[in-house]
């Protein structure tokens, strides 16, 4: 385990031994890792939950404000909007954008796709009643993701208590306002309808503003015999700029300034007109009903279609007809075993991804210099570069047996199995070449298919010190298919079905504990992976192989305490050790390196106040160093206490409420990186935000 040589952890650890009520609840029920309600104290490997009061507390802005204080999850911004880089014990470190090796879904709907892309913009943050983190390989809920899951819950339709109108503004031009309101229509019917509209102009960077809105209708019905029909439909439309990130100059600037300017020197790209423009129509329907006193049965059926405007790299994405069509069918069954309560969770899933016509366009605007792109000047859509159709069919099966063998004990059998079929066609009229930075004529007609068995098989065992503590040990695994981009870049070298799926085992024992006054979990655990799927790169074209081994090795903990009636404090810590076990690139061996980007140690301090009407919390965060490349030739120090704070007045129905956000308006970065080039990249950190927000609860 890596030493605790900084000051700053040593205070950190000194303060949590003596204080708080964590902000990841063992209170609550998380559902993520067993498909059964179950409390986050009796599950049997590492699962943070964050409640929507925690959410209120923070007002958080976007999914990653919500999650970055947990132990082992890194979450990067670009816009400070609703985008997220997303990495969970590592897992997906080697997306270049998106989400990798990780579920994430709401309401239990996947909205991650088998090529990895998450429509994070669908996510509507005043909409959520908690937020579940389920850390490494082993869910049965979750298919084709062996980093782990996060599971969004939104309010629920039968719950009037969650009404309410808010209305905020803030630096940077920022605005936002949502409705929220439930009723009954006669005995048996609820319905609700949620609004929300945020808008940011982000000024301080070129490049960097969005807006979103969104509207749902929630129906809830009950039937005789406990059994009730849940429906929604949805619809957002959003807009978002991603700014390309900052070389050493432009970061430089940054750190003078706070502020980027609109040039060349600034970005370390010449596509720096990266956005992404989206609108998504969603409906979910979720049934539960008893078929006997022992079994429950629990269907759901989805569709979504969504189309986006994504300019990245080199090529303008433009695809205006794709849905996402699924269902998973689970029963839950109630027995007896060895004398003791028993259960049984099983089902069927189907999810298809369809996306007909989707096209792919030059920039139009573009800036030539010795027959090289050195610069575009806007996002609008040039020659027509390509068109594809895809189908991506996931259809799996689960099932987890439940048992106690003694007084005390409690063990979780699950194994999850699923097969991936993809299919593409389409026709490639022009390329981007990266290495001559111009595009080149296209490998026109084109056809790819790919198949995948995929196996995440789970052990846990779980003992019951006393009633409020726990010991738990867990061994689970779970394959992780190619992405479509990895496999369409080994297309012209005739291989692109001969990437095997990567494997990641995790072992974890841990310690929880949950009393009025004292919450804390504690885990420790290493990660094996094998047929790492890396990139390779061969003159002016990259191709992706099985190659490489990596072991990570961590702890992680959650610490709480009530101080006073009126004060809890706490945190959360972080020890990494991460590397390549085997892992060649272009004749390069890393085998033996520390993974970059992932420090050595990470934690959280905060405190909250309560009493009365008046509220306050104050929360720091904390990033150790880290390798900013794979060879390990350099390191980047991090940053300590990026401060927030919040003061907020209830009255009756009225809530007045003041975030500030990097209090003392630190300038750092989010994310360093160096290329085998020696070229630096940089992800500035936002600069202090103030955020007014006015709430009345209906």
């Amino acid at each position: 385990m890596p030493k605790l040589k900084k000051l700053p952890l040593g205070i950190c650890l000194a303060v949590l031994s003596m204080s708080s009520k964590a902000e990841t609840s063992l209170d609550a029920v998380t559902v993520t890792a067993t498909k059964q309600e179950r409390k986050a104290l009796n599950v049997s490997q590492s699962v943070d939950v964050v409640e929507s009061k925690t959410i209120q507390k923070k007002n958080a802005r976007n999914i990653n404000d919500v999650i970055k204080t947990m132990p082992g999850v890194i979450a990067v911004s670009k816009n400070g909007g609703y985008d997220s880089r997303l990495i969970i014990r590592g897992a997906g470190l080697k997306a270049p954008y998106g989400v990798r090796e990780i579920m994430v879904l709401r309401d239990g709907v996947p909205m991650t796709d088998p090529d990895s892309f998450t429509r994070f913009d669908f996510v509507d943050i005043d909409d959520i009643s908690s937020v579940e983190v389920f850390k490494g390989p082993g869910s049965i809920a979750a298919s084709n993701a062996s980093g782990g899951v996060l599971s969004i819950n939104s309010q629920s339709v039968f719950d009037g208590t969650k009404d309410y109108i808010k209305l905020g503004a803030g630096s940077e031009t920022s605005r936002n306002a949502a409705l929220h309101k439930t009723w009954e229509a006669g005995q048996n019917d609820n319905f609700s309808i949620q609004f929300s509209r945020r808008q940011a102009d982000n000024n301080w960077r070129e490049w960097n503003q969005f807006d979103t809105t969104q509207f749902s209708i929630k129906q809830g019905h009950f039937f005789k015999g406990e059994s009730t029909l849940e429906s929604e439909i949805s619809y957002q439309e959003s807009n978002l700029k991603l700014p390309g990130s900052l070389s050493a100059t432009g970061y430089a600037n940054y750190l003078k300034t706070g502020k980027t300017i609109n040039d060349k020197t600034n970005t370390g790209s010449a596509f720096s007109k990266s956005a992404r423009d989206s609108k998504t129509l969603f409906f979910n329907t979720r049934y539960k009903t008893k078929l006997s006193k022992t079994l429950e049965f629990k269907p759901q059926f989805y569709v979504n279609q969504w189309q986006h405007f994504h300019p990245v790299t080199g090529i303008i994405n433009d695809a205006k007809d794709n849905y996402v069509i699924g269902t998973d069918l689970m029963f839950d069954r109630k027995h007896q075993l060895f004398g003791h309560d028993a259960s049984q969770v099983f089902g069927l899933t189907l999810r298809g991804d369809i996306r007909n016509q989707g096209k792919k366009y030059q920039y139009r605007d573009t800036v030539v210099k010795y027959g090289r792109i050195v610069d575009v000047t806007s996002d609008a859509k040039g020659t027509l570069a390509s068109v594809e159709d895809s189908s991506n069919l996931l259809s799996g099966a689960y099932f987890q047996q439940t048992l106690s063998p003694a007084d005390r004990w409690k063990m979780d059998l699950g194994l999850r199995y699923d097969h991936l079929a993809m299919d593409i066609a389409g026709d490639e009229y022009w390329k981007y070449d990266y290495a001559q930075a111009k595009y080149l004529a296209g490998q026109g007609h084109y056809t790819t298919r790919a198949n995948y068995d995929l196996f995440a098989p789970k052990v846990s065992v779980n003992y019951e010190l006393a009633k409020a503590s726990r010991l738990y040990t867990t061994v689970s695994a779970a394959q992780q298919a190619p992405t479509e981009s990895e496999i369409s870049n080994n297309r012209s070298y005739g291989q692109a079905t001969d990437l095997k799926a990567s494997t990641a085992l995790q072992y974890e024992v841990g310690y929880k504990r949950n009393t009025q006054k004292l919450q804390t979990t504690f885990a420790l655990y290493q990660i094996d992976l094998t047929d790492e799927i890396v990139a390779v790169k061969n003159g002016t074209t990259t191709y992706y192989v099985n190659a490489g081994k990596t072991q990570k090795k961590g702890a992680e903990l959650n610490l709480g305490y009530q101080l006073l009636s009126t004060v809890d404090v706490g945190g959360s810590a972080a020890w990494q050790d991460y590397r390549y076990l085997d892992y060649k690139d272009s004749g390069a061996n890393y085998s033996g390196k520390h993974v970059r980007f992932i420090p050595e140690q990470q934690y959280s301090i905060f405190a909250n106040y309560q009493k009365k009407g008046y509220q306050a919390r104050v929360e720091g965060l904390a990033f150790g160093s880290y390798y900013i490349d794979d060879a390990n030739t350099e390191k980047y120090s991090g940053y300590n206490m990026v401060t927030n704070a919040m003061v907020a007045y209830r009255h009756k129905a009225h809530l007045f409420q003041l975030n500030v956000n990097n209090v003392f308006d630190m300038r750092y970065a989010e994310e360093v990186s160096k290329d085998s080039r020696g070229s630096y990249s940089y992800s500035p950190g936002a600069l202090r935000n103030i955020q007014l927000n006015y709430r009345y609860k209906l």
